[in-house]
């Protein structure tokens, strides 16, 4: 059989499945970085022999995310990434979560992995937009995003698609969250108390926001009873909200703790072994400062939940702010 340079041959079949899927195989085995047409035919035909065998168990193959398998192929053979030649790197573990997340452009990647069940330590989610399969994605993501595709910092991957957007989602999962570093439960209000006033004892900047100093907060069990009974929610259902799972926001949560108020707020916080990292992560976000330093509060509670079973290790921080009627 003569291969002409160029062109493809698969085997007769009456299924176009069949002839797809050793387009695919071949593609794949032959031609990891879309070069194709650069095999010579004797190359071609070799290609063609040694992928046939393959073709018997293509239905298997489709048990994966074709795009995934597409990118472990590209990071086990890169060649090179803008003009570099490049090592080979680790393949990423395909992560079913990761794929079925979608995150809109300017969207929180790190609460959509939250509210898919997914404790990412860090992330990356890249797109693109246009290619009609999956071998027309992987060759504009390797052309925009090599640096991303073949980095380090990952060692989970999931891929998806809406419409003729494709979207690849990077992650390194949170490491187990250290049970011994968290202080005792009774003791959590009174730990975040103290750094909430510390931080209201000095202006501050929220963002673009300026906040002058603001009075001490005193601890009120009701606003922490409510705090302990949101983390333990999140923590028992495994999502990351204000809103609960029973659709009550904070305010029905403080009344139901016997709380009336005038003013009421809330911070939670997932992820983080102790209060103080939980403390950190809300003065670095403006939203959570302003809630910190906002004057017009007079009282808080704080808590903090576990997650059961395999989730242990995650940690739901809450922090309930009020002034009383």
């Amino acid at each position: 059989m003569i291969v002409p340079h160029g062109m493809l041959l698969c085997p007769n079949s009456t299924a176009g499945a069949h002839s797809n899927a050793c387009h695919n195989i071949i593609h794949r085995a032959c031609t990891l970085k879309n070069r194709l047409l650069n095999i010579g035919p004797v190359a071609m035909a070799r290609c063609l022999l040694a992928c046939l065998p393959m073709i018997a168990v293509s239905a298997h193959a489709q048990d994966r995310d074709s795009l995934v398998d597409l990118i472990n192929d590209y990071r086990a053979d890169p060649g090179s990434c803008e003009g570099w030649e490049v090592d080979p790197v680790a393949p990423l573990a395909q992560h079913r979560a990761l794929g079925r997340l979608y995150v809109g452009r300017g969207a929180s990647l790190q609460q959509a992995l939250a509210t898919a069940g997914y404790s990412g330590a860090h992330a990356k989610a890249i797109y693109i937009t246009g290619p009609r399969d999956e071998y027309a994605a992987m060759d504009a993501f390797q052309r925009a995003y090599c640096k991303i595709l073949l980095s380090t910092e990952f060692t989970a991957v999931g891929a998806g698609r809406s419409g003729d957007t494709w979207q690849v989602v990077f992650a390194r999962p949170a490491a187990p969250a250290p049970v011994a570093r968290l202080p005792d439960a009774r003791n959590t209000s009174q730990i975040l108390l103290d750094a909430v006033n510390r931080a209201r004892s000095t202006d501050r900047s929220c963002g673009n926001r300026r906040f002058a100093a603001a009075p001490a907060l005193t601890l009120n069990p009701s606003l922490g009873a409510a705090a302990l009974a949101h983390s333990v929610d999140m923590a028992r259902q495994g999502y990351f909200s204000h809103q609960g799972k029973d659709g009550k926001e904070v305010e029905q949560r403080a009344v139901q703790a016997g709380y009336r108020w005038r003013g009421i707020g809330e911070n939670i916080a997932l992820g983080q072994s102790t209060p103080e990292e939980a403390m950190a992560g809300w003065l670095a976000s403006p939203g959570h400062c302003a809630n910190i330093m906002n004057r017009w509060f007079t009282e808080m509670g704080a808590a903090f939940a576990t997650g059961g079973g395999r989730d242990r290790s995650r940690v739901y921080w809450t922090q309930v702010f009020g002034q009383p009627k």
